[in-house]
């Protein structure tokens, strides 16, 4: 098992290696809109999941280990949803590509194609009385196929907007639908280097990660910004 402390040497090391973070060191910074659903049953305990609405966001799409792009590799996708509670907070909530079964949600899986599968959170969150995953489903193309792969995002959005559905479930649960999110714009290479996601900081009441393994991705991911000055180029 991996400690703190190697976790933060290795980051900072591959950090200035590269001069460039070492998680996530390339991305596509998007503008968007999250639109809650709600729930037409039972509600999920959590206000704000609870009150269909829509929000803007700003979402980076981006390769974890930073590999050529011919390569399969581990893709992020963090969402900024602003002004949630009306007062200026922001809720940050971070997926990597997974798969869906109960098992799959919570592994990060390789993936050459950013709209190939599902992203997840990977750990739990607690959602009103329980603990839950949440998960990004890419909404299929109007012909049922999966769209572009990362390189030819911008190609992608200037056709339509991408979009996913965002679902929570228990272990005994079924996936469920809390919101849609639609990617609708790239911005440009210097904007992507102006959103640093936090979601312990950057929480709900009855809507956060838990505590597990937080002090181990702090000291990645500190470490990793570590190299950001360096620069940061669009992928």
């Amino acid at each position: 098992m991996i400690d703190r402390c190697t976790a933060h040497r290795v980051a900072h090391r591959v950090a200035r290696w590269r001069s460039a973070p070492a998680l996530h060191p390339h991305g596509v910074l998007c503008s968007g809109t999250l639109a809650v659903t709600g729930r037409s049953d039972t509600g999920w305990g959590v206000p704000w999941l609870d009150r269909p609405g829509p929000y803007r966001t700003t979402v980076r799409w981006s390769r974890a280990l930073g590999l050529p792009r011919r390569l399969p590799d581990g893709l992020g996708l963090a969402v900024r949803v602003e002004n949630v509670d009306g007062l200026s907070n922001a809720l940050d909530l971070l997926f990597t590509s997974s798969r869906s079964g109960r098992l799959g949600r919570h592994l990060p899986l390789l993936r050459p194609d950013a709209l190939g599968g599902p992203y997840s959170t990977l750990l739990s969150y607690r959602v009103g009385d329980r603990e839950r995953v949440l998960a990004a489903f890419p909404v299929p193309g109007p012909d049922g196929s999966p769209d572009d792969t990362m390189p030819t995002l911008w190609q992608q959005l200037a056709r339509r907007p991408v979009r996913f559905d965002l679902r929570a479930a228990a272990s005994d649960e079924p996936w469920r639908t809390f919101a849609t999110l639609s990617l609708e714009a790239v911005h440009t290479a210097p904007a992507a280097r102006t959103v640093s996601y936090d979601p312990y900081t950057h929480s709900l009441p009855g809507l956060h990660p838990t505590g597990r393994l937080r002090r181990l991705r702090d000291a990645a991911y500190a470490s990793s910004r570590q190299g950001r000055t360096g620069g940061e180029r669009d992928q």
